[in-house]
């Protein structure tokens, strides 16, 4: 009934709206959330609110970073923009396992399953993307990103507890226009970037763009003698504009991206002890089977996985927004269809050793949208209303194999060469294949308004009534070398051999189908009073939630070995979210500081958990009990003339599991015989081989994953007008760079996953001109080693291994435009 509905009223939009344009097209922005003038006269516009309006106007924290900022600073993604926006931190193994969040909230740290919701909501030009993988990809004809800080879910969905990323392309014009740009490095990098713009006729207008992206990789890899973790981009977008008069207006839009880059690898980057038998840790077992690795310092960039790396990966769509001036307000439909194809093939043991030689998780997903929304705007109250719905279907199919080092790497060894763990055969060729799918049904009704009591004094409530279905199936088929389907019951299915006890430690065969629904009412409440002519004080309560999850990739098991079925479905996250901001503008508006401070508690806190072994459960979803995060950011921007400008942003940030009383344990406490499950968990003996190991752990009280207390960015830049080659234009010299402080990479903070800080500086010169720039730059500058994610390699042995960041970087770019 809901996909009718979404087809019926896609239809039903496009049929029934004629003509008047929503409004004039927004002023390009200028640089990081400031209502200024820069020295090109430019004034930030942002849709936030689902309107235009400055962005010193909007009542909440929200940073803006114009298209040309973002490529001048070498940012050309999201999980590059985090540079830009101190509480915003991207992590990413691949393009699925993506972490985008904001406030050190958003999306469970780990393992990525389908069967969840992401915390941050990714849009593009109105259209919401499902998946974090769109973060992966390079932008395309960006015009401006606005990073919507704390929930959004009024006006942004049911999954926006911790923010929004609002990413404007450029739009077609009745002026023609055209840009081009092409970038050179060394690493081998090349981009070439290109767009058109111009009328088809008085009523008509178009718009296509091309961008393509090639880099050699930056971790080397002995065994295939090729670098990995490349970079190679493509991606086109091509929009249409129908606009008879200025009271209507049709944008068609299609747009669609791949990558299929050799990746994604990691290094050894070092070993703990585990609670495991000294003999049965990483050291031990790698000298026991003559492994050496061909570097223990990371920043050697080198590794020698065995197994094929892909990360092919395909994103696309089309849409339709129309917009129609109805009586003193706008009507908006925006309608939608976007798939994305995942072809993975990843090394999971993390080392050259076949001990998973297979492990793959390719997945299909189509989405369709279609929300309707009413802008009215009046001296005393603007509003907005609107209807939401949404469908998505996802479609995986995983494998993963064990390899013929697997027998002698995990399971206990023996000087017996009759022993299961000296025979390979015991589990070469025993395959894990996964079959599953998922279904998510969504329907909104939702609305704001601004009550503007007085000329300062403006009260602005808001509503979202949500209902969220989602079924799912999984279904997990062992086989062994032979083909075998294989049980790991007391009596073998029919069809099936009875499972040995070595096969059943690693795989065990599992069918589940979950299913659940949920009715979840959102609301918030905004006070904001002008102090001054550019003196904005806010103050925002909001009650928010993130829909309830399933669990997609296999269920843990109990402690006789049994599935527990109970943790088949993930209660909704519970939002309560207090904020207070300041917004500020002197020095004739040439310099703006903006500052807040914020407090988010959640309730049901859905979090990823790891199991401990090769396969049984890659990595499910479950709630800890409560999660607290609060700080304060920070906002300055100066255009001292129009030789300098400059900006500088920070952020402090506490983010804490509050009660998670029974998470899964970091390594230093695992691998041991568990304790007796009656027994009070004893966290007395991390790291001591042999020692018991708690069955869980209480976390409470600990750090968030992936979350840096402290976070800056800075930037400046200063020109000097000349004429050069008979050209009219300035030289300019830039700096940017960031800082952030350590934090854990393990969903359990472990001793073994913490990444230090690390500061980033970043340089460019050049010259331009009316129509052109020539710039140098080199990112990196001072050529720090740095860690971007740490991970726990499977089977408790201690060893940890990573991805390093980019070394030093340089090259040049130019770009025209006419």
């Amino acid at each position: 009934m809901i996909a009718r509905f979404l087809l019926l009223a896609g239809v039903a939009g496009a049929s029934i709206i004629t003509p008047s344009a929503f409004a004039q097209e927004p002023a390009q922005p200028n640089a990081d959330g400031a209502e200024q003038t820069s020295p090109r006269g430019e004034v930030i516009v942002v849709t936030a609110r689902r309107r235009q309006e400055t962005a010193q106007e909007v009542p909440l924290a929200i940073s803006v970073v114009k298209g040309d900022s973002i490529e001048a600073t070498g940012n050309f993604n999201i999980v590059k923009l985090q540079q830009l926006a101190p509480t915003l931190q991207v992590y990413t193994t691949n393009p699925r396992n993506t972490s985008v969040n904001i406030r050190g909230l958003g999306v469970p740290f780990g393992l990525t399953s389908d069967g969840f919701e992401q915390g941050v909501g990714i849009y593009v030009d109105d259209v919401y993307n499902s998946r974090v993988a769109a973060a992966t990809f390079d932008f395309l004809d960006v015009n401006q990103v606005e990073v919507l800080r704390g929930p959004q879910g009024t006006l942004y969905g049911k999954n926006t507890t911790a923010g929004a990323i609002n990413i404007t392309t450029n739009q077609p014009t009745f002026d023609f226009e055209g840009r081009a740009e092409l970038t050179v490095g060394n690493l081998n990098y090349k981009q070439a970037k290109a767009a058109i713009s111009g009328p088809l006729s008085e009523t008509v207008a178009a718009r296509i763009a091309v961008a393509a992206t090639t880099r050699r990789g930056t971790l080397y890899n002995v065994t295939s003698q090729r670098w990995i973790n490349e970079q190679d981009n493509l991606g086109i977008r091509g929009q249409l504009l129908f606009k008879p008069t200025e009271d209507f207006s049709i944008t068609l839009s299609g747009d669609y991206s791949k990558q299929d880059p050799e990746c994604c690898g990691t290094t050894f980057v070092r070993v703990g002890k585990t609670q495991r038998p000294l003999n049965r840790q990483y050291d031990a077992l790698a000298a026991a089977q003559g492994y050496v690795v061909p570097s223990r310092n990371p920043y050697d960039r080198l590794t020698d996985l065995d197994s094929n790396l892909n990360a092919g990966n395909k994103i696309g769509g089309v849409s339709a927004k129309i917009k129609w001036d109805v009586g003193p307000g706008t009507l908006t439909s925006v309608t939608a269809w976007r798939f994305w194809d995942w072809k993975p093939e990843n090394d999971r043991d993390f080392t050259g050793l076949s001990i998973v030689s297979r492990s793959q998780n390719p997945s299909q997903q189509d989405q369709y949208s279609q929300e309707f929304r009413y802008n009215y705007e009046s001296k005393d109250i603007d509003f907005v209303v609107g209807l939401f719905g949404f469908k998505q279907r996802i479609d995986t199919q995983g494998t993963e194999q064990q390899g013929e080092d697997a027998a002698q790497w995990s399971l206990a060894p023996s000087t017996d060469p009759t022993n299961p763990a000296n025979i390979p055969a015991t589990l070469a060729g025993l395959t894990a294949s996964n079959t599953q799918y998922l279904k998510a049904d969504s329907a909104a009704l939702f609305g704001q308004l601004s009550w503007k009591v007085t000329d300062a004094l403006t009260i602005q409530p808001g509503v979202r009534l949500n209902y969220d279905k989602k079924s799912g199936y999984y279904q997990r088929v062992v086989t062994n070398a032979q083909g075998q389907a294989i049980s790991c019951t007391t009596v073998a299915a029919p069809g099936t051999i009875k499972g040995t006890t070595q096969q059943c430690g690693v795989y065990q065969p599992q069918i589940s189908a979950p299913s659940d629904s949920a009715w979840n009412f959102t609301y918030d409440f905004n006070v904001n009073y002008k102090v001054a002519r550019d003196v904005l004080a806010y103050a925002t309560y909001a009650k928010s939630f993130k829909t309830l999850g399933i669990n997609q990739n296999g269920l843990p098991l109990n402690a006789d070995n049994s599935v527990n079925y109970d943790a088949s479905t993930v209660k909704p996250e519970s939002v309560n979210h207090y904020e207070i901001g300041l917004k500020t503008q002197f020095l004739d508006r040439r310099a703006t500081f903006n500052l807040t401070a914020f407090r988010t508690d959640i309730k049901n806190f859905q979090a990823t958990v790891n199991g401990g072994q090769f396969g049984t459960v890659r990595g499910y979803l479950a709630n800890a009990g409560k999660v607290r995060s609060q700080g304060i950011e920070a906002d300055f921007k100066i255009v001292a003339s129009d030789r300098f400008t400059a900006y500088a942003n920070g952020a402090y940030t506490d983010a804490k599991y509050k009660k998670f009383v029974d998470a899964p344990c970091p390594p230093e406490l695992s691998g041991g015989t568990y304790q007796a499950a009656s027994a009070t968990p004893d966290y007395s003996q991390p790291g001591v081989p042999g020692a018991l190991s708690p069955r869980q752990c209480d976390i409470s009280g600990q750090d968030l994953p992936g979350v840096s207390k402290w976070a800056f960015s800075y930037g400046a830049e200063y020109n000097i007008p000349v004429t050069l080659l008979a050209k009219e234009g300035q030289i300019y010299l830039g700096v940017d760079g960031n800082y952030r402080s350590h934090w854990n990479s393990n969903a359990s903070p472990s001793i073994y996953t913490e990444v230090k800080g690390y500061a980033l500086t970043n340089v460019r010169a050049g010259f331009r001109g009316e129509g052109f720039d020539v710039f140098g730059w080199v990112r990196n500058a001072f050529d720090v080693n740095y860690i971007e994610n740490l991970q726990v390699a499977p089977g408790n042995t201690g060893l940890i291994a990573g991805q390093v960041g980019d070394p030093q970087t340089w090259g040049g770019t130019i770009k025209f435009s006419f």
